[in-house]
């Protein structure tokens, strides 16, 4: 077995032949070419400084540790073959342009560019890309490197056996080498005899070397800190074979901490915790001299292995990979450390011990080697022959003891040698140690271990690692912390840690903004929110009173000036070093902080298992938290000085002077440094600093801003930080032995590869701190800020991975139930993250399938928790955690093994939990990558923290949770729905106006239908309706289909709304759908009354054509030349007989107030008797006469509208007598437009009328008795009916047919004469026909199209695009116009104010004629061109008669233009024209018409046009802002909720209750409280709707469920109507008739700019 080569690194011959011999291996050779210019590049010539004297030693080469003498003699032949070469000046000049090793092997693992350009940065590789989630390093030597960082960043114990499939073609020579059985039988037994490691494969070390070289400071720190906790060796003299210099790793190292128990601490269970390189230990040296065939680092691992637990702390020949050959990592000194646990029987030493181990012969690596002999208690040294080499251990200045280690395989190895070698050296044999062919490993490494206890029981010398930088000095070997940078860091960082005595004093005296006053301002904060102690004071007036306080106590903290240590601190941050300077801050208050806290944390931990030390453990949790000093206490100091600024005037020399504090955040954010989110020792956030900290992050970065976030969540010490340092590889400061306070965020950036898969830059990072459990949250009230917490950051975040400790499971309740409760909020808030649970400590490999049952119960819990919490937030209907979030028991889970495989301190992590940890990282990259982020960027990010911070403030988070782009999503989407209902609309008006041109053209010659039955067609036109109106509301229903499928606009925040929506098209189509019939069924139903009357004319004026026919001939027959007189005289006898012998009736006129009272008794029949017997006592001839009052009846109603401590003092009928009156003007409105279209009456006009007092009486929020109902409907019907009675007698007299005969007498006489005469009629009869006929119709055409195209106009306006942007704009209009008498209007009358406004809106818009005349024209055109083509095709026809070609034009006109019956008619008779002449006739007389008709609409005022448009735009319009009509129950604020049906009314902005003349009971003065203030304090109030019972403001719901009253988005949000009230208070007061309000001192300084912003920011208009 000794025969065997045993070796770290050996020399693989085969491999190296291969090569070509100019660039064979070793550190050592090749790297000397370049100064040794005279040899050639086979021959090494080594020069080694040892103390003064070099050495050189030719042709001597540097062999791996161990393996047998030939291998190492054939390499030593191999390097040496070109030494006498006759060529070897050709050699030289060859040797100047080859690569060295070094430069070659990083070529190889492409690394050449970090090696000589920018260093590997540790941004660099935390950056999330393709290969963060691929297993295999694939064919690319590259890779290599970079698959071993990843698993090391993970702490995998596998990390140093990463290979890579070579694919060359030597490889596959291997393979196809002998398939020829036949050709070579013996080849395959050869095969045997081959290395199967012939691909090229990296030694670990050379790729650790590399890293090393290639890497900056800090990863050089990640990477020791990594390796130490796999158990690795760290380098400690890293060698660079081309410079031939080494560097003793001393920062490198700086970040290792070890905790372990030496014997005399076992009965008091303390241990020790230290920084490594600090740690005074003594060192132990294993070296190798000349050739050695034992593997000294194999040896050294099971040196340090218990038997039952065997770990390879060092690379050696017998591990994968470790046995190929190592080209720059000869020279490289490791070390590792023994540390006991205290337990006799396990540990190997009882004392702590540094293990080095050199690698490569001390005789090429003396430098190494005397550092080695000065810095450690003993060197062993391992040899196989020692006669010549002896000399390198005789140096005088060696302070170490020397032991030698030999392997008996030499025959010149013999007891005469070594007692000789002994002599010199002055060894005893206790220091040698041979081992003999009879020796097994087992007792060899016991022997060894009894001599090295031997040496630590009296060490003689024990020397920390930064006590050995000065011998590296000595040695000429350089230390890498005496970079500039480093240094400048460490100046800095000491010249304040320096000063620190003690922490709590230090932190009182440095830090005074975050202490005492920071938590005050928290308090007045939250309580500014929350109300608490509001008493019975005016809630406003507290409100300014908790303002004026938190402005004294800003004010206290920009009284002291900023410490020195502060300024220090920004100056060093400030600086190119801050990398190093916070590294070295954080390590020396972890340095001091150690000391004093680790005994409190063990003691904390002690104590909290039994939860009746909670006084004692109340006091060391203060204890822990005073004495505790981090990083992140001088940033808070820093956020502070910045937001105390800010209160600060603009021009302020200090506040200018720390502008530039966010962006230096910024800066560290982006260099991978985390920023405190949340406070934890004060629970809250700096708003200001972390906005404008992300503001300029997001100016940094921009466009490239996208984000996604992963937060963590769980109990304290359940290992999260850990998890996401494996996980991200990202370390947050937390200060030493102190759990993570408050949340901390970090960004990692995403590879530019990566982006299209993630669809993000950087993924955020959130570490909170741990939840406690519930008695320790007892203690502290934590469990109100553990809630905070975790709602904050669930709703931040895209995934959150909740972190359980198995063995807990009542613990894990309480702490599901917080995070189920944050879960519940961010759905009711639109946001579903996705979420993760992890279990830590899960030892069995069957863990998943046994958890089953634990994962059932677990959804058992969280359904349970669920309901629990869905009650708590008043949200019953989520019955299931599946409800709240998408969650699958199955994937939804990770089972994590433990951390440590094996006992602590020597157990390396376990390789289960850093491949479980692995694929939990993949799996949450792939939910990342299908996460719709509701955060986009950072913008968006830095609102959401903005706004969720702001609802947690409140007790009543889901009701209180106000969001930008909430707001904005859910605008953008009112905005799209109003435009669908807008075209829906359009439509409909466009098609019902068309119907009705063909109802009126229905018989005649225009008509277009064969249908011969009114009725009939009526049917057919009402199916066409619904099939119109069926393929809009399927149109929009997809429309919010596809509008909730699209990616952009956060569409998934409003998803709650969809259904309202959806129902708002249902209730659309309903209304449009009975709005339609009704117009269609009057409009036949007044075709069909004037039918009757049509057929008379015609008959009558058919009579008189005869006549006149028949008076011609007569004429004629006289045969004499007759004079105009005479014809006239003529004319006027026929006309008086023809018209004596018609039977004519005057036409009967209806009663309409009989139909009226009809409608009206069908309408109340539904309320029963009452309503009928109260609708009998009253004839409706006699109502409507006079002006409305309400009067009530009896004692019954009393004024009970009060409130805690105020009372409405209008009371109810007051309340009731504004509600009728509103609804008397819209239904005056109604009734005008109806008379204005100069149209017979019929019942749809009264049914309409009613339907509005309907829904105006359903939709307001005073109770309204019966006897309010029955005496307004009569009032308005009576009023109605007399007008309405007016129209039909008007219409009637319009239509009478002796009237219509009358009208046209002038007409036919003229006609008579001109036939008599034989005047050519052409020109005449044209003129007729465009006038009569066509012009009005044109003009009809014109002003029915018109108002749907003003409205169109209006619509581009922003303020009519939503109703939220309507309100802001006529509210910013009204205070620009500063005016109290229009505020009072709006106020008091606010439906009339706001159609007033709105007409005003549509006057100014159209107030030069452009814009209108361009409409007028556009639809004038389109006519003519009508009217033109039906000329030209009339005229193509080649009709027998003009009377035929006349009604053929008609009949191409019939469906857009409505001819009059009458005139045609009129215009037929006595038509003797010419029809071509007629014709061209025609066509001038319609251009002149045109012209005349544009001419006419120039002369008429826009107002007057207005009163001609079918659809009035104000109406319109107004009815799109006013929306649902519901004002809210105490401010009277109207109702901003998109759509009409939806569930839920809130407004924007809430008032002062004192200007809906609300004032206090006692004092008569007005009240200055706003119900958004009122719905979360502990006041109460009483109304109709509570029957007078007092009923507290915050379950206002229960009595108002339909209406959602927020507070305000801010408290700076009510700020227009405070200065609205401020500055017209006495007016109000004097207009209510009551006292001037009692106006808070906050609100006299609200300027009318603030107001304004107030207002934008109120309706989230940018």
């Amino acid at each position: 077995m000794e025969q065997k080569s045993i070796k770290d690194s050996n020399v693989d011959l085969p491999c190296e032949e291969k090569r070509d011999p100019a660039t064979t291996t070793c550190a050592d050779s090749g790297a000397e070419k370049h100064e040794a210019g005279t040899d050639a590049p086979g021959l090494v010539k080594t020069t080694v400084d040892i103390g003064q004297a070099p050495v050189s030693r030719p042709g001597k080469t540097t062999e791996a540790e161990s393996g047998n003498l030939t291998s190492r003699k054939d390499e030593t032949l191999l390097k040496t073959t070109n030494t006498n070469d006759p060529g070897e000046q050709n050699l030289q000049e060859e040797g100047q342009q080859q690569k060295t090793e070094l430069e070659s092997l990083l070529e190889d693992l492409g690394l050449k560019e970090q090696y000589h350009r920018e260093k590997l940065s540790l941004s660099k590789i935390l950056q999330i890309d393709e290969k963060t989630i691929t297993d295999d390093p694939g064919t690319c030597k590259s890779n290599v490197p970079f698959y071993f960082l990843k698993k090391l960043m993970m702490v995998n114990v596998t990390a140093r056996t990463v290979k890579y499939e070579a694919c060359d073609s030597e490889d596959a020579n291997i393979e196809t080498k002998c398939d020829d059985a036949s050709e070579n039988a013996e080849c395959s037994f050869e095969d045997l005899f081959e290395s199967p490691n012939d691909a090229e494969v990296f030694n670990p070390l050379d790729i650790i070397t590399a890293l090393f070289l290639c890497s900056d400071g800090f990863v050089q720190q990640e990477l020791a800190l990594k390796m130490s906790m796999c158990q690795f060796s760290v380098p400690l003299l890293l060698p660079n074979c081309d410079t031939k210099q080494s560097t003793l790793m001393l920062w490198a190292m700086r970040d290792i901490v070890k905790k372990y128990r030496t014997p005399d601490l076992l009965v008091s269970k303390g241990f020790r915790e230290e920084r490594i390189v600090l740690s005074e230990l003594p060192m132990i040296s294993f070296v190798r001299l000349g050739e050695c065939s034992l593997s000294k680092s194999e040896i050294l691992n099971k040196l340090l292995s218990n038997p039952q637990q065997y770990h390879d702390t060092f690379v050696h020949h017998n591990m994968e990979c470790g046995d190929s050959p190592r080209k720059i990592s000869d020279g490289l000194t490791e070390i590792t450390w023994y540390l006991p646990c205290g337990n006799k029987n396990m540990d190997i030493f009882s004392e702590p011990v540094a293990i080095a181990n050199l690698r490569g012969d001390i005789a090429a690596h003396e430098t190494q080697y005397s550092f080695l002999c000065q810095t450690s208690a003993a060197v062993f040294v391992f040899f196989d022959q020692l006669e010549s080499e002896y000399k390198l251990l005789t140096n005088k200045n060696h302070k170490a003891k020397i032991f030698l280690v030999g392997n008996q395989q030499s025959k010149s190895l013999t007891p005469d040698v070594l007692k000789k070698i002994a002599n010199k050296l002055n060894l005893t044999t206790d220091n040698i140690i041979i081992k003999t062919k009879k020796t097994n490993d087992a007792d060899f490494v016991k022997r060894l271990r009894t001599t090295v206890s031997s040496v630590l029981t009296n060490p003689g010398m024990k020397m920390s690692i930064e006590q050995m930088a000065d011998i590296a000095h000595e040695l000429g070997i350089s230390v890498d912390e005496d970079s500039p940078e480093c240094q400048a860091g460490r100046k800095n960082a000491d010249a304040i840690t320096a000063e620190i005595k003690d922490t709590f004093k230090f932190k009182e005296k440095q830090f005074p903004l975050q202490g005492q006053i920071w938590k005050e301002l928290t308090f007045l904060e939250k309580e500014e929110f929350r109300l608490r102690k509001v008493g019975s004071e005016d809630i406003e007036i507290y409100k300014s009173n908790l303002k004026m306080k938190k402005k004294e106590l800003r004010r206290k903290q920009n009284s002291h000036a900023m410490s020195n240590f502060m300024s220090c601190f920004i100056s060093a941050i400030s600086s190119e070093e801050r990398g190093y300077f916070l590294k070295w801050m954080r390590m020396n208050l972890d340095n001091m902080s150690t000391i004093k806290l680790s005994s409190l944390r063990e003691l904390y931990k002690e104590k909290s298992k039994d939860s009746k030390n909670k006084k004692e453990i109340k006091e060391i949790d203060k204890q822990l938290s005073n004495s505790s000093l981090g990083i992140e206490h001088f940033f808070r100091e820093m956020g502070q000085i910045y937001e105390a600024s800010l209160y600060l005037p603009e021009t302020d020399p200090s506040r200018q002077q720390l502008q530039h504090l966010p962006r230096l955040c910024a800066q560290l954010l982006l260099d991978g440094f985390p920023l405190e989110l949340v406070d934890g020792d004060a629970s809250n956030i700096p708003l200001r600093w972390v906005s404008d900290v992300l503001s300029q992050l997001n100016g940094l970065v921009s466009p490239k801003n996208k984000i996604l976030v992963v937060t963590v969540l769980g109990v304290q010490s359940t290992g999260k930080s850990t998890l996401l340092n494996t996980m991200f590889g990202v370390q947050f400061a937390v200060s030493s032995g102190r759990c993570t306070r408050g949340a901390f965020m970090l960004l990692i950036k995403v590879s530019e590869d990566f982006k299209k898969d993630l669809n993000c830059d950087f993924v955020v990072i959130i570490d909170t701190e741990g939840l406690k459990s519930p008695e320790l949250a007892q203690l502290d009230n934590s469990h109100e800020h553990d809630n905070e917490l975790a709602t904050l950051v669930v709703g931040l975040s895209d995934v959150t991975i909740i972190n359980i400790a198995m063995e807990n499971s009542t613990e894990m309740k309480d702490i599901l139930q917080i995070v189920v409760h944050a879960f519940l909020r961010m759905k009711e808030v639109g946001k579903k993250p996705k979420c993760q649970f992890v279990h830590q400590n899960v030892s069995d490999v069957s863990a998943h399938e046994n958890n089953l049952r634990d994962r059932k119960l677990l959804l058992e819990q969280l359904n349970e928790m669920t309901q629990a919490a869905a009650k708590m937030e008043k949200k019953e209907e989520n019955k299931n955690f599946t409800d709240v979030m998408e969650y699958n028991p199955d994937t939804g889970n990770c089972y994590v093994p433990g951390l440590w495989n094996g006992n602590p301190p020597m157990a390396p992590v376990n390789v289960g939990y850093s491949e479980t940890v692995y694929e939990l990282k993949k799996n949450i990259i792939q939910l990342l990558g299908k996460c719709e982020s509701t955060s986009n960027n950072i913008l968006e990010f830095r609102e959401w923290i903005n706004s969720l911070w702001t609802a947690v403030k409140h007790e009543n988070f889901i009701f209180s949770f106000r969001n930008s782009l909430v707001a904005d999503a859910y605008m953008m989407l009112c905005t799209e729905y109003n435009k669908w209902e807008w075209k829906l609309k359009k439509e409909m008006y466009t098609w019902v106006t068309d119907a009705e041109t063909r109802i009126s053209n229905f018989g005649t010659v225009a008509a277009k239908t064969e249908i011969s039955d009114l009725r009939e067609y009526i049917t057919v036109l009402k199916s066409e309706a619904t099939t119109e109106l069926t393929k809009w509301e399927t149109m929009m229903l997809d429309n919010l289909k596809k509008y909730f499928e699209q990616a952009e606009g956060h569409v998934y925040l409003v998803e709650g709304y969809r259904e309202d929506f959806s129902n708002s098209i249902k209730s659309l189509r309903r209304k449009t759908e009975r709005s339609v019939f009704d117009q269609i069924t009057a409009a036949a139903d007044i075709k069909q009354g004037l039918e009757e009357l049509d057929k008379i004319r015609a008959s009558y004026t058919e009579e008189i054509e005869k006549a006149v026919c028949a008076l011609i001939d007569e004429c004629r027959k006289k045969k004499v030349k007759m004079t105009d007189s005479e014809l006239d005289e003529s004319f006027n006898k026929m006309w008086t007989e023809t018209l004596n012998a018609f039977s004519l009736s005057a036409q009967q006129t209806s009663n309409i107030f009989t139909s009226v009272s009809h409608q009206l008794r069908t309408n109340l029949s539904r309320k029963g008797s009452h309503a009928c017997k109260l609708l009998s006592e009253r004839r409706l001839q006699v109502c409507g006469l006079e002006p409305f009052k309400y009067k009530p009846k009896g004692n019954t109603e009393k004024i009970t509208e009060k409130l805690k401590g105020m009372f409405s003092w209008t009371g109810l009928v007051k309340a009731k007598q504004e509600i009728a009156e509103s609804i008397i003007s819209a239904c005056n409105d109604c009734v005008s437009d109806k008379i204005k279209r100069k149209t017979n009456y019929h019942d749809t006009y009264i049914q309409e009328i009613l339907h509005i007092i309907d829904e105006r009486l359903n939709n307001t929020d005073v109770d309204t008795d019966i006897e309010l109902e029955v005496s307004l409907k009569q009032h308005i019907c009576g009023s109605a009916a007399r007008k309405f009675q007016k129209m039909h007698e008007d219409f009637i007299q319009e239509n009478d047919p002796y009237r219509r005969l009358e009208k046209n007498k002038d007409k036919f006489c003229a006609d008579f004469k001109d036939v008599f005469n034989k005047r050519d009629q052409c020109q005449k009869k044209a003129e007729e026909f465009t006038n009569q006929c066509l012009k009005p119709a044109v003009e009809d055409f014109v002003y029915r199209s018109l108002g749907l195209d003003i409205v169109d106009k209006m619509l581009t306006r922003e303020e009519f695009s939503t109703r939220m942007s309507f309100q802001c704009y006529i509210l910013l209009d009204l205070i620009s116009k500063s005016d109290f008498d229009i505020f009072q209007r709006y106020i008091c009358s606010y439906e009339s104010y706001v159609k007033s406004w709105i007409s005003d809106r549509i006057k100014e818009t159209f107030s030069s004629e452009s814009a209108l005349c361009e409409f007028e024209d556009r639809h004038l055109q389109s006519c003519i061109n009508r009217i033109n083509a039906a000329i030209k095709n009339a005229k193509a026809e080649k009709t027998d008669s003009l009377k035929t070609f006349a009604e053929n034009i008609c009949k191409e006109l019939g469906d857009k233009l409505v001819i009059s019956q009458d005139a045609l008619n009129a215009f037929m008779v006595l038509n003797k024209a010419d029809q071509d002449r007629f014709a061209d006739c025609l066509n001038k007389c319609v251009m002149e018409m045109a012209e005349a008709l544009r001419k006419k609409f120039k002369d008429i005022t826009f107002e007057e046009k207005l009163t001609h448009l079918r659809v009035k735009p104000q109406n319109e319009l107004f009815n799109r802002v006013v929306g649902c009509g519901k004002q809210c129950p105490f401010c009277k604020i109207p109702c901003d909720a998109g759509g009409e049906d939806h569930k839920e009314h809130f407004a924007a902005l809430h008032r002062p209750k004192g200007l809906g003349m609300y004032r206090w009971d006692g004092s008569n003065k007005l009240t200055t409280d706003l119900c958004s203030s009122a719905v979360i304090s502990d006041t109460c109030f009483s109304c109709s709707a509570t029957n007078s019972k007092w009923h507290p403001y915050k379950d206002y719901r229960k009595i108002y469920p339909d209406w959602k009253i927020q507070p305000d988005v801010s408290l700076e949000a009510s700020d227009y109507w405070k200065y609205v009230m401020k500055k017209y208070n006495k007016e109000f007061a004097k207009a209510y008739n009551a006292l001037p309000a009692d106006i808070p001192a906050v609100w006299e300084s609200i300027t009318e700019e603030q107001a304004k912003e107030s207002l934008k920011k109120s309706f989230y208009i940018k």
